[in-house]
């Protein structure tokens, strides 16, 4: 009766010990990245908050229509219309340590584009896919604006509910239907200035 007891008890403590081991190892896992989520299908009944909804708004810059303007603090694209006005956008942008500035300019456009993450995505999140075909499952959405010969790019999402947050790895992402419209209205080579902060 007590070699039972002892066996009992032994299979026990063996038994939490394996649970403890898995939860453990499950923890240290990386986990996937909010973001990147390849297969995903958009839910496009998602309903952006009226902030960052595309609208017309007042816009006071010396920049010439037609310019975009990524303001990231804001999580807002801008494209200037001129007349002190400017076409609004509501964007997902970079997250901590992925933020960052400068000015480019629209190097090619592509709908519905394959995604290929860059070598220092893939050693971040060695879960992704090494490439992966554009189609309504690709973290990239249905088109893709490519600034310059950066690996960053404004494009489309499978995940609109991340819009208005930071969570990318310093793309910029718009709703698929936004991203559609700006496609059709920004030509190859147009300037896009990246600010952190707001003008003064």
């Amino acid at each position: 009766m007590i070699n039972i007891r002892r066996l009992l008890g032994f299979q026990l403590v063996a038994a939490v010990s394996l649970m403890l081991s898995i939860t453990q190892g499950l923890a240290q896992q990386p986990r996937p990245d909010v973001g990147d989520e390849p297969g995903l299908i958009a839910d496009d009944s998602v309903q952006l908050e009226p902030e960052f909804q595309k609208q017309m708004v007042l816009y006071r810059t010396t920049e010439a229509p037609g310019t975009i303007i990524i303001a990231t603090s804001e999580r807002h694209l801008y494209v200037v219309q001129g007349n002190g006005r400017a076409l609004r956008y509501g964007i997902g942008v970079g997250r901590d340590g992925f933020q960052w500035q400068g000015l480019l300019k629209i190097s090619r456009k592509a709908e519905w584009p394959d995604w290929t993450p860059p070598p220092e995505m893939i050693a971040r999140q060695p879960y992704l896919p090494r490439f992966m075909a554009g189609g309504p499952g690709n973290p990239l959405g249905a088109r893709a604006l490519y600034l310059g010969a950066t690996v960053y790019r404004i494009h489309g999402t499978n995940r609109p509910d991340t819009i208005g947050t930071a969570v990318s790895s310093g793309c910029f992402r718009l709703v698929n239907a936004d991203v559609a419209d700006l496609y059709d209205r920004i030509p190859v080579g147009t300037k896009v200035i990246v600010r952190q902060k707001p003008e003064i």
